[in-house]
């Protein structure tokens, strides 16, 4: 008998050691260069917990999720836009604790969006942590656009680029004097303002070169002259202006639409502890500066300005005077339903001829 006890006790203190073992890693499921290895490292150090990455998107972020009832990962990164609705969809989500988060850290005005876009029956269920807006990129040598429908300019045909996808439709909407986001609650209006824009950019599909897929797609035909106007997020236009001053981001009259990546609690994950201190050690200004050169996009967290590269900060300031930056459309939280009306305009253009 005492022979059994004493295996039961080893057995017992194994599992605890094994326990322990496992709260040492802090699964995270996010973007690609949001999670740079350098920042890894100094985390490690600093706590002796070690971090596993997986890179996603949105849609495979709450795919992953709902089939696993929230479990699998410690710390998500989705799009302040795409969480209130597969909360109340799947409850894929835990709340976030407030009291354990360096609140200060963070800028108010996104930490504000956020709250507006992420809150579900009163509580929060995400933190800013990355913003960044699409707009049109153009060889100012080759071509002159102001707004979206310039990349439909007959002179254009053939030289420009878009993605299939829901930006684009918000971007030709604004740019068609609706706001989109204002009829989220109106399905019938939404649909009929969707169809309006689906027929603009069926005719507007000779000036195409093609829908791009990915980024060094694009990069690669603008580097080229194979495109010399697109709609594209602003890094990429930054990113190539480094290399080619006569290519330049262009914030469109109709305003540039602006995205907000967060921090999220998946609703099973087992690490919390792990997931708020990465959260408060990525939001201390030297820290959210790594991240900003990892990826190129600004942090929501506050004092990072004087650590950011400063070409960086001047393309970020030629782009985005007061004015421009007050004019961006920040995506709100999306209703149900809503993407499969969009899904089916995107097929429509794809199909035609």
């Amino acid at each position: 008998m005492r022979q059994v006890h004493v295996s039961l006790l080893v057995l017992a203190l194994l599992l605890r050691v094994g326990a322990a073992h496992a709260d040492q890693k802090l699964r995270i499921i996010s973007w690609a260069d949001y999670v740079p290895a350098d920042l890894i490292a100094a985390f490690k150090k600093e706590t002796g917990i070690d971090v596993e990455v997986t890179l996603s998107n949105n849609e495979e972020m709450i795919s992953k999720l709902r089939a696993t009832g929230g479990a699998g990962y410690d710390l998500a990164q989705p799009s302040q836009d795409r969480i209130a609705s597969a909360q109340r969809e799947f409850g894929i989500y835990k709340p976030i604790d407030l009291a354990k988060v360096k609140i200060e850290e963070f800028q108010p005005a996104l930490l504000g969006i956020v709250k507006r876009n992420a809150t579900v029956d009163g509580a929060l269920y995400a933190l800013p942590y990355l913003w960044g807006t699409d707009g049109l990129v153009v060889n100012t040598k080759r071509a002159q656009v102001a707004d979206y429908p310039d990349l439909c300019n007959a002179a254009l045909k053939g030289k420009t680029a878009v993605r299939l996808r829901r930006p684009t439709l918000m971007a030709f909407a604004f740019a068609g004097g609706k706001d989109p986001f204002a009829l989220y609650g109106d399905p019938k209006a939404y649909a009929a303002l969707m169809d309006q824009v689906g027929a603009t950019l069926i005719k507007c599909k000779p000036n195409f070169k093609f829908f791009f897929d990915n980024k060094d797609q694009l990069l690669n035909a603008i580097r080229s002259g194979e495109v010399v106007a697109a709609m594209m997020w602003d890094t990429g236009g930054w990113t190539l202006n480094r290399d080619n001053p006569d290519i330049q981001f262009i914030v469109p009259r109709s305003g540039a639409l602006g995205w907000l990546d967060t921090f999220a609690l998946p609703a099973r994950g087992k690490n919390d502890a792990a997931a708020y201190a990465w959260i408060n050690f990525t939001m201390r200004p030297e820290n959210a500066a790594k991240v900003v050169k990892s990826v190129g996009n600004f942090s929501a967290a506050k004092d990072t300005a004087p650590l950011v590269d400063p070409r960086l900060k001047a393309q970020f300031t030629a782009a985005f005077p007061d004015s421009a930056l007050k004019n961006i459309h920040w995506y709100p939280a999306i209703p149900s339903g809503l993407e499969e009306i969009e899904g089916k305009v995107l097929d429509r253009i794809k199909a035609a001829d």
